[in-house]
């Protein structure tokens, strides 16, 4: 068996076209909109995702601005920049890149972030109401998780409802951006859902926890930790990894928490790195910025949201 590969590219684009409607037809009735990142240091995986915002934000044309402090900034420095444009009519939707230094408290700076401008539901207020089943935003890379798991499941003919029913779904990793939103969505669709995080692999062995899982989506941040003996024959995994590494030829490439080689002949379908989740992460941050806009004039969000099915071999 060889896995079916998973194009998020192709949902992207779908998401993507859909999107620029909408930011059209909002714009042309006056609404007020724009995303804000916040760098603070040189990580090279921030700098690629801020790249590519920036890029897709300048073709849906949704405004955008960066600010870009150095390593040694203070937490009031970087609180003072979110404080601006938490006042800024113009910004709908903040998002602090990570990892921060590690003299910066993430948690107060996630504080510090207005709850309605926060488009990664990072802030206490929506992080809780996103495990009550209740979110104002789901975070761009969990909610792009269960899109292209849902959009594969149409595409093979699978009834949603039935198949979460019947599934377990195993989280690698307990982030608080991705593995534990993921859990909240997984419960959302009322699957039996197991979380399981490093530790897992350091004592008992990351297989005994994943081998049984129907659908399995690993966010641990760390190149090729699951391999074929980690794997069901009949899993759909999702793998979120996006790891930096130097070839000899001194070229960087992204390489998946998942070892694609030895996992994919065994599974029912895999998403690639790159090419897998990210490029839907990209899109679902300017559509939470642009859901964000319309709340913040006091109307309910009204993006259209394409059943995009991807084709299944």
């Amino acid at each position: 068996m060889s896995a079916h590969v998973i194009d998020g590219r192709a949902c992207a684009r779908a998401l993507k076209a859909s999107l620029t409607a909408d930011v059209s037809r909002l714009t042309g009735q006056g609404l007020r909109l724009g995303l804000a990142t916040i760098m603070v240091g040189d990580d090279y995986s921030s700098g690629a995702y801020e790249r590519r915002l920036r890029k897709l934000a300048e073709q849906v044309e949704v405004p955008y601005r960066h600010h870009r402090l150095s390593s040694d900034a203070t937490q009031d420095e970087v609180v003072a920049v979110i404080e601006a444009l938490n006042a800024t009519p113009g910004v709908s939707g903040i998002l602090v890149l990570r990892p921060l230094p590690a003299h910066v408290d993430e948690a107060a700076i996630f504080r510090a972030i207005d709850p309605a401008k926060d488009v990664e539901a990072v802030h206490p207020e929506n992080a809780g109401l996103l495990a009550l089943g209740i979110p104002r935003f789901v975070p761009s890379t969990a909610a792009s998780v269960f899109h292209l798991l849902d959009s594969y499941l149409d595409s093979v003919g699978e009834d949603r409802a039935d198949f979460y029913h019947r599934s377990l779904i195993v989280v690698v990793g307990r982030s608080n951006n991705v593995g534990k939103p993921a859990v909240s969505l997984g419960y959302e669709r009322q699957a039996t859902v197991q979380s399981v995080d490093e530790w897992a692999d350091r004592t008992t062995g990351i297989g005994r926890h994943t081998r049984w899982a129907d659908v399995l989506v690993v966010a641990a941040g760390k190149a090729g930790l699951v391999k074929a003996e980690h794997v069901s024959e009949n899993a759909i995994v999702l793998d979120v990894g996006i790891n930096p590494q130097v070839g000899s030829d001194g070229a960087v490439r992204l390489v998946g928490d998942v070892d694609a080689d030895s996992v994919g002949p065994r599974v029912r379908a895999l998403t690639p790195v790159p090419g897998g989740v990210g490029p839907v992460t990209d899109v679902w941050l300017l559509r939470n910025t642009v859901a964000a806009a319309e709340l913040l004039a006091g109307r309910i969000p009204s993006l259209s949201h394409p059943d995009t099915v991807l084709e299944a071999s």
